[in-house]
């Protein structure tokens, strides 16, 4: 039998793609009272149409982005359906399962390559329960009450103006606030707001409430001087809610409860998937018991701290389920990476999915192993509640099998037992009552052990957790250690290219200094105010080469020797064969090298004025060269005097050869 008055509508693509060009076109199949009407070769936009008018409790597809081309178009055809109106994948959430063996699996069948029966299949589907909800908004909704229009430059009734649409925004506001407290008050709804004050009233409000759209009774509306705007948050990630099935068997679930003033509530089945997640301000325990019954029969109830908190304990003995909670703290990051894949809206209802997510990882190699072990077509999941609850595998099978087996009709009345038989039916009843008792004997021990092999889960994933985490910190000690290394080679580097920078920085200042001077020295020349003259510190032949390199030392120039006392003959030579035009000297030098400059014809003066500039010194041309024609006639003098003590020298030997004989 199909629920009366309940409108599903199936939807197909008949022709097309949401993201061709072109339009597509699709197969509409509207299932009401066990009729089906199909319509073909429907836009997108009649369709929706035909949604406002009927406003159908389903709208079913194999594949919601056959509807939309991307996640933003899906978001803008879900804000345009009216309350109420649920969008279903009948193929599944994350993992679909494909159409038509889904048909196959509740009864029926259809033509694959016919959109109108794909359409039709998927109304029927949805109107047993098959399929998940799409999710794509928060259980949050956001009301902002703002200006209708800009106030614009200004002028003499600006001020008045302001006011009055200032004022119009905040009176808005207020019957907003006043409708959200009464909500609050009949169905414990929390909200929050902001305003922003401006003159006269209220420039804008923005309500958040925590709950559905459909559930606030105010909606977007504008006049003259504020407007009213009412959207639900998208999340972050598109959630599939299962449906419920229309006459389920009820089944055994996992359930996650993170205690305090808001609860969290997470629901698993034990195959695992999602039935239901979501998080209530203010509900009683009760109502929480009632809501988890709704979902099936809890064969645990889990919490992510340990101990378990005495509220979730208090819900567990009303269920006498099996309490679970990981027997380690869990961290947020690790509650982050379990949530991620179903979505959550906030730290609650993270908390109660890791608590489910975590007991489903303990159980689930011994489910798989059930599904193994157990024979065809047995009740798997009355199986896995008493593996749960303690039985070994072994005995769970049996217990099941032995509840399902019929039982024997009764027999005929037994004859008389002879003395021999009652003898023998003691014996047997006797080994029975062993057996049983030795049954019993292995019996715990098997729960025992199956004790110590959840004991031992606990352990290994505690160390797993501890060697991930030391791991971490060994890699984040290292990754320092490393780094410092690297910083203490590059600071290395860096100082040694800062003392090669300073040093090359020292020397090309140096040489600027010297270039600058030189070119000074070079003008005066140029200009005749005055020969430049080379200062070399001492006499020595280091001295000479140092002054030869910095400045140079070539043909013509003039030289002062600023302490000439030690040099020689030797050094005195250096400067002859650079071919110094003349030599100045504040003190009296050795002969030897007096002579050795004399025979050089390189002139040694005396007492001759010069203006000193460190390495430089500049003389006074008509002076300088009045001292060179000085020393040039008294070495023509000498030179003279030479000559004619070299022919008295003659004269006197052969006078001397004379007077012996010799000649």
């Amino acid at each position: 039998m199909f629920m009366q008055n309940r409108i599903i509508y199936g939807i197909d693509i008949a022709r097309g793609s949401p993201r061709a060009k072109e339009l597509p076109r699709y197969a509409l199949a509207i299932l009401k009272d066990g009729e089906v009407t199909h319509y073909s070769m429907l836009r997108r936009q009649k369709i929706l149409n035909m949604i406002q008018r009927d406003r159908p409790d389903i709208i079913a597809v194999d594949n919601i982005f056959e509807l939309a081309a991307d996640r933003n178009e899906l978001i803008s055809i879900m804000e345009r359906l009216p309350d109420g109106v649920k969008l279903v994948q009948v193929t599944g959430g994350l993992r679909p399962e494909p159409l038509v063996r889904l048909a196959k699996k509740h009864g029926f069948s259809f033509n694959p390559e016919n959109p109108n029966d794909e359409a039709e299949a998927c109304a029927r589907l949805a109107d047993l329960g098959v399929g998940h909800e799409v999710s794509l908004f928060e259980d949050i909704t956001k009301i902002k009450v703002s200006r209708a229009r800009s106030l614009g430059r200004g002028g003499w009734s600006q001020n008045r103006y302001r006011r009055k649409v200032h004022g119009a925004v905040l009176q808005r506001s207020r019957e907003i606030e006043n409708v959200l407290k009464d909500l609050s008050r009949e169905k414990g709804i929390r909200f929050e707001t902001v305003n922003v004050k401006g003159f006269g009233g209220y420039v804008r409000s923005e309500f958040t409430v925590y709950a559905k759209r459909g559930e606030i009774p105010i909606h977007p509306m504008a006049s003259n001087d504020a407007q009213v705007s009412v959207r639900s948050v998208e999340r972050d990630k598109i959630r599939y809610v299962p449906l419920k099935p229309k006459n389920p068997r009820r089944k055994f679930t996992i359930v996650g409860i993170d205690p305090g003033t808001t609860v969290g509530i997470a629901i698993l089945s034990l195959d695992g998937e999602l039935l239901y997640l979501k998080s209530f301000r203010g509900i009683a325990p009760d109502e929480v018991v009632k809501l988890i019954a709704e979902y099936g029969k809890p064969a645990v109830i889990a919490s992510d701290v340990t101990p378990m908190p005495g509220s979730v304990e208090k819900i567990r003995r009303s269920f006498n389920a099996v309490p679970a909670s990981p027997g380690i703290e869990v961290s947020a990051e690790e509650k982050i990476a379990l949530g991620r894949p179903f979505g959550y809206s906030n730290d609650h209802e993270r908390d109660a999915l890791t608590a489910a997510l975590l007991t489903y990882r303990s159980y689930k190699n011994i489910f798989t192993r059930i599904e193994k072990k157990a024979p065809e077509n047995a009740d798997l999941e009355l199986i896995k509640l008493h593996v749960i609850r303690g039985d070994s595998i072994e005995s769970a099978i049996e217990k099941v099998r032995a509840a399902a087996r019929a039982p024997e009709k009764p027999g005929a009345r037994a004859a008389p037992e002879k003395p021999e038989e009652r003898a023998v039916d003691e014996s047997l009843l006797k080994m029975r009552d062993t057996v049983l008792r030795q049954g019993e004997q292995i019996q715990n021990l098997q729960d025992y052990v199956e004790e110590l092999k959840h004991a031992l889960l606990a352990k290994d994933r505690r160390i797993s957790k501890l060697e991930f985490r030391l791991k971490g910190f060994k890699k984040e000690v290292y990754g320092e250690v490393r780094k410092s290394k690297e910083i203490r080679i590059r600071d290395s580097t860096i100082e040694s290219l800062k003392k090669e920078l300073s040093n090359k920085n020292k020397t090309v200042k140096e040489l600027r200094r010297r270039s600058n001077k030189l070119r000074k020295i070079q003008k005066m020349e140029i200009r005749g105010e005055g020969t430049p003259v080379k200062v070399i510190s001492a006499f020595t032949k280091e001295s000479i080469a140092e002054t030869k390199e910095k400045y140079g030392l070539k043909e013509g120039d003039i030289v002062f020797l600023d302490n000439p006392s030690g040099g020689g003959a030797a050094t005195a030579q250096i400067l002859v064969e650079a071919r110094a035009r003349a030599v100045i000297i504040p003190e009296e030098i050795s002969h030897a090298a007096e002579e050795t400059f004399f025979r050089g014809d390189v002139p040694v003066l005396r007492n001759v004025q010069l203006e000193r500039a460190e390495d430089f010194a500049m003389a006074e041309p008509e002076a300088l060269k009045a001292a060179i024609a000085a020393w040039d006639k008294e070495a023509e003098k000498r030179r003279q005097k030479a000559k004619e003590d070299e022919l008295q020298s003659l004269f006197d030997e052969y006078r001397s050869e004379r007077r012996r004989g010799l000649i």
